[in-house]
């Protein structure tokens, strides 16, 4: 194993670590904020979809970091 495949690694392991833990918190505040005000789903539900995807494109540019590391 070469230095670039193991940095390669380190920054796809490092950079899904926060996006994972800030999807499961979003999920989970989601949850209950429909569980308390049923009649507000439909917008709680749109601001969880939409940050959920915020939250992912940092996993993204760990991705691209990392192939950037390996091929170039």
């Amino acid at each position: 194993m070469d230095i670039t495949t193991l940095a390669a690694a380190i920054a796809i392991g490092l950079g899904t670590i926060a996006p994972g833990i800030a999807v499961g918190l979003i999920g989970m505040s989601a949850c209950k904020g429909i569980s308390r005000n049923p009649e507000a789903a439909g917008s709680i539900q749109t601001t969880a979809i939409v940050s959920i995807a915020f939250a992912e494109a940092i996993a993204i540019y760990a991705l691209v970091v990392a192939l950037i590391l390996k091929f170039v």
